[in-house]
């Protein structure tokens, strides 16, 4: 790019990378139809004792294609996944894309009202689900029977093998078992046309106020995003195509997950060592006996392994890429992993708008604690004032994050005011609150709504969790702001133990914090609780929390 004077951030990529290399964008179906033919026979997918080839997993994505067109779901429908991890979800995934369908991801662990209206909002009417355990197809019946869909396209579980609950399903025409739905089911002359600006997916918010929006996230969106983190990997020697091995726990119904993992891994021609759920044991034995290469993982994910007994004698050795997103990653939780285990854990930001491009850790970075890292190639990033979002801060100030990229959504389903509110031009108000530093690199104090006004100054909750988890008695953390009668509000700490150790005082957590935080900061009330709550993807939930919280 001449004539424009470079951003802070470039002078710290390292020196293979460019914040300016080229973002390439293509649709969904292409990304697979490229992968399938550079790397046919090898294999995309493990799950269980099933290894599925790309060569397979593209037979059957056009089988799933050419039995949604027969249905009449091609350009224009919507075709909601309800699915946990399992090969049905990138066989549904692709599938309904190369029909042309906008795709809408529900979460197993979604309440059935917000099922419901992500269901009335995106306008789907054809839900594929699962007969693995006792609960998802329930469910999805039950949504069928208050009117909310058409049909439920149901994936056998025992197609992958294994041994475990399952539902039997019922004896009705519009519960359907992909097997059924998809047999002899012939592909048009063409698949229908699409471009890198039609929305392929449907992705909804958290919801942490109210109730959750779509964000509309295009092939482009979501291919650029692709694109942005080959590019970060390939500029640090990190990306192999081909070659990797990367754990896939994180559910594939989440923008990261669905991104990292599922997107970029395909394209690159790597194997996914796909995993129903999180478990510590079953990681540990993907690393030394699966020999994986990579594990994109949340904050909680990294706190079981680095407390989990004997962590320090595991074989990282084939071990390249240790990542974290999803949410903030304690600062004392990554210098634990790394003095443990040797592998230094790294971190980044993003969200659903973003697809979740946005930034990262250089691998052999300078140690920054609480950085979230620089923008990825493609992304820009600045700070904006908190009262006039369209004046840009310099380095140090406390702001508004605010992004721009190919890689960010075109705004919210059915959201109009919303989506204009969302928007300074063509740059993404983002809600996070932070700053950059000289060097380019950014730091998150915390999420706007969550910020605690105490005596008339602004107080970060994260700030405060990041110096708690400096304890050594402490596992996890969460703090909220509560009423206070003389502050107006003040900080509460919600503390978990870990394994073997003592519950402290009030008195004590304060004298521990004495030189961490400041007087408007410290908390003025604790409480120790046996387990945190969590959002679907496993990320601890402060919005949770403050409702089980309130009076």
């Amino acid at each position: 790019m001449t004539g424009r004077a470079p951003f802070a951030w470039e002078k710290s990529y390292a020196p293979g990378a460019r914040w300016d290399a080229p973002i390439a964008r293509c649709t969904l179906p292409q990304l697979l139809d490229r992968a399938v033919a550079r790397y046919g026979d090898g294999v995309a997918i493990e799950f269980r004792d099933v290894s599925l080839s790309f060569a397979e997993l593209g037979r059957r994505v056009d089988a799933m294609a050419a039995a949604l067109l027969r249905a009449g779901l091609g350009p224009g429908a919507t075709v909601a996944l309800y699915l946990p991890n399992t090969p049905w979800h990138p066989a549904a995934f692709f599938g309904a894309s190369r029909a042309g369908a906008r795709i809408v991801h529900l979460s197993p662990l979604d309440a059935e009202r917000v099922l419901a209206h992500k269901l009335r909002d995106s306008g789907a009417r054809t839900l594929f689900a699962t007969d693995l355990g006792t609960s998802l197809l329930p469910t999805a019946v039950r949504l069928l029977d208050a009117g909310l869909l058409d049909r439920v396209i149901v994936g056998e579980d025992a197609a992958w093998g294994g041994d475990g609950p399952r539902t039997a399903l019922p004896d009705r025409p519009d519960v359907i078992p992909v097997s059924r739905f998809a047999a002899a089911a012939s592909p048009p002359p063409s698949w229908p046309e699409q471009s890198i600006d039609d929305v392929a997916l449907l992705q909804y918010t958290g919801g942490t106020t109210g109730l959750p929006k779509g964000a509309m996230l295009t092939h482009g969106n979501l291919t650029a995003a692709v694109s942005m983190y080959n590019a970060w990997l390939e500029g640090q020697g990190l990306s192999r195509p081909g070659a990797d091995r990367v754990i896939g726990v994180l559910p594939l119904f989440h923008i990261y997950a669905l991104t990292t993992i599922l997107l970029r891994q395909i394209d690159r021609g790597n194997t996914i060592l796909l995993r129903a759920r999180f478990d510590v044991e079953q990681t540990i034995r993907d690393i030394e006996q699966g020999r994986a290469t990579s594990f994109p993982g949340v904050p909680t994910m990294w706190i079981a392994l680095a407390n989990h007994p004997g962590v320090d004698k595991v074989d990282f050795s084939s071990m390249i890429h240790c990542a974290s997103g999803g949410a903030p990653l304690p600062v004392e939780v990554a210098r634990r992993f790394e003095r443990l285990t040797g592998r230094r854990l790294v971190g980044g930001w993003g969200m659903t708008e973003t697809s979740p491009a946005g930034t990262n850790l250089p691998e052999n970075g300078p140690s920054k604690p609480g950085t979230i890292g620089i923008p990825l190639p493609g992304v820009e990033l600045d700070i904006v004032s908190l009262d006039d979002p369209t004046r840009t801060l310099p380095p140090g100030e406390v702001g508004e994050l605010r992004v721009r990229g190919l890689n960010v959504t075109k705004g919210y389903w059915n959201r109009p005011e919303e989506t204009a509110q969302s928007f300074v031009g063509d740059r993404f108000l983002t809600g996070d609150v932070g700053y950059m530093d000289e060097d380019g690199f950014f730091f998150i104090v915390d999420r706007k709504k969550d910020m605690i006004i105490s005596g008339g100054f602004n107080v970060y909750p994260q700030m405060i969790e990041q110096a708690i988890y400096e304890h050594p008695a402490v596992a996890e953390c969460i703090v909220l702001g509560v009423p206070d009668e003389y502050r107006g509000e003040a900080a509460k700490a919600f503390v978990t133990l870990r394994d073997g150790a003592e519950p402290f005082s009030m008195d004590d957590l304060r004298l521990f914090l004495a030189d961490k935080v400041g007087k408007h900061e410290m908390p003025t009330a604790l409480e120790f609780r046996a387990s945190l709550p969590r959002t679907p993807v496993g990320k601890l939930s402060r919005a949770e929390l403050r409702k089980e919280a309130s009076p």
